[in-house]
């Protein structure tokens, strides 16, 4: 004879609720201010981000997101599961897991991934000595080979939230002297952003990053203002690398996602000229020593 457990009403709801509150609380404390454009302050003791700043990105109230990182019975919809995603910086794989806990259905699954697959990251290894990365919309540099890794700046000398390229263009001095002419570049770059920018123009993360620039750079809030926008367009770049010397390359994004332009790209680099290809493998030699 079978025995039927019976278990009380509401029980799975509640352990969603639970898993809820712990992963947001979770997925907070890991990101620092400094990700998301936000001061750190002289009296944080919470780690990460505290919930009124959650609740500021993601355009909610404070009372309301706490009671959700309290597991509490309250509805949420599928926009504002969003917001808090791109507030918390979330991949894709907890992204879904955030919606799927949520119990609501994405409205924008293939939106940006921070993740890189050991696939993509072993495939640029094997691009060597032709220097690769892997960036999302937004220009983050999220994985590269080594000759990329020394191509502008050491890369492996930044924290994380500094690898972009817009931020770097504007702010590091070793990237900048890279760009053979950087006044034209940096305005180039910022009109491509800005056009970019106009997907994602509710997004906490891009917004962090323009107000984080704004803060940094008077050259860029002057450049910012007149509102000019560029597509990517010429597939040629010329750097002034320290060790090497000029390095004409032609470059090529390959989107990982089947929507050009959402998700990440692989970004390679081939040179122009015999010139540069022996000055790439100067390079890569280079970089298998310390720097």
């Amino acid at each position: 004879m079978s025995t039927t457990i019976m278990r009380p009403a509401g029980t799975d709801t509640e352990t969603r609720r639970s898993e809820l509150a712990a992963f947001l609380r979770s997925r907070r404390e890991r990101i620092t201010p400094e990700q998301v454009g936000l001061p750190r302050g002289a009296r944080r003791r919470t780690p990460g981000l505290r919930r009124e700043e959650v609740a500021q990105l993601s355009a909610v109230g404070v009372t309301w997101y706490t009671w959700l990182e309290q597991g509490r019975d309250i509805k949420v919809s599928a926009q504002v599961l969003d917001a808090i995603a791109r507030a918390l910086l979330l991949d894709r794989s907890e992204r879904a897991h955030l919606f799927a806990l949520g119990g609501a259905t994405d409205p924008a699954p293939s939106g940006e991934c921070s993740g890189v697959p050991r696939s993509l990251r072993l495939l640029m290894d094997e691009l060597e000595p032709l220097p690769a990365c892997v960036q999302n919309s937004r220009s983050d540099i999220l994985a590269y080979n080594r000759v990329y890794g020394r191509m502008m700046c050491d890369l492996d000398a930044l924290p994380p939230e500094d690898r972009n390229c817009l931020w770097l263009a504007f702010t590091n001095a070793a990237w900048r002297a890279s760009l053979v002419d950087p006044h034209e570049a940096v305005r180039a770059m910022t009109a491509k952003f800005r056009a970019a920018m106009a997907e994602h123009v509710a997004d906490p993360a891009w917004k962090a990053l323009v107000r984080r620039l704004h803060e940094a750079s008077p050259e860029f809030r002057e450049i910012w203002r007149r509102h000019e926008v560029l597509r990517p367009g010429e597939k040629t770049k010329v750097f002034r690398q320290s060790r090497v010397g000029l390095l004409r390359l032609n470059y090529t994004p390959l989107w990982t996602a089947q929507t050009p332009g959402v998700g990440t790209r692989l970004l390679t680099y081939v040179p122009a000229d015999a010139e540069s290809r022996e000055r790439l493998e100067r390079l890569h030699a280079l970089s298998l020593t310390p720097a």
